[in-house]
């Protein structure tokens, strides 16, 4: 059994120096004995990067996973490294940021390769953009019960004081079972903690690992796009 807690909160951190930040992250990790997964940004000396920073129960920087798909930024480049598969709390994860849950093959690769939980972080459009809400919740969905894998996804609420503000989304933080269903899930607006108690012996990523063993004419183009995760 895995215990998970997504919390969600809609602020403005522009200006936040993110060495400081995590280093703070690091010790709460440490103290409290929790893996802990945040979105954050760094400068790899040439770029920056939308990531999240992904911390163990020692306090120690794990690993950095850069947005792939980028939609649209243009302060930041796309990731051009592995998809990895990172030990959490003795758990396979891998990771997806925003508009990368477009691209299923980011989370099909990885759960072929072992992954059993797909974290999942992201501000999407606001509740006025009503046209894109049903897409909104239909793909972690399908990213969960098309592999066989948990998705645990955490988006930015909505402002109930102002529905229009910058860096606010939709809610509906999530954590989904690899047949489909949603275990527990987030409202619109406001800070919320989403938890639940999850039983890994579920998350077989078996139509993840058909796709990599059924000889199919798949197989062999899968097989050779697996070699891009990267197990860390």
């Amino acid at each position: 059994m895995f215990e998970i807690h997504i919390r969600t909160e809609c602020k403005n951190n522009y200006g936040f120096h993110y060495k400081e930040v995590e280093a703070k992250i690091a010790e709460a990790a440490r103290r409290h004995k929790m893996a802990v997964i945040v979105g954050s940004a760094h400068h790899d000396g040439e770029n920056w990067h939308n990531d999240l920073a992904i911390f163990d129960r020692q306090d120690s920087l794990q690993y950095r996973y850069g947005k792939t798909f980028l939609a649209g930024e243009k302060w930041c480049t796309n990731n051009h490294g592995k998809l990895p598969i990172v030990q959490l709390a003795d758990v396979a994860c891998c990771f997806i940021i925003c508009h990368d849950v477009r691209y299923p093959e980011l989370v099909k690769l990885p759960a072929a390769m072992g992954a059993q939980i797909c974290f999942f972080c992201s501000c999407e459009s606001g509740l006025l953009s009503e046209y894109k809400l049903s897409a909104y919740r239909a793909m972690p969905i399908s990213r969960a019960t098309e592999n066989g894998i948990y998705l645990v996804m955490a988006n930015t609420p909505a402002n109930p004081d102002d529905i229009r503000a910058a860096g606010s989304s939709h809610g509906n933080s999530k954590i989904v079972h690899p047949n489909g269903n949603v275990l527990k899930e987030a409202g619109f607006f406001g800070d919320e903690i989403v938890s639940a108690t999850i039983d890994l012996s579920h998350a077989t990523g078996s139509q993840a690992k058909r796709t990599y063993n059924e000889n199919t004419i798949l197989r062999k183009w899968f097989r050779e796009g697996c070699e891009f995760v990267e197990k860390v």
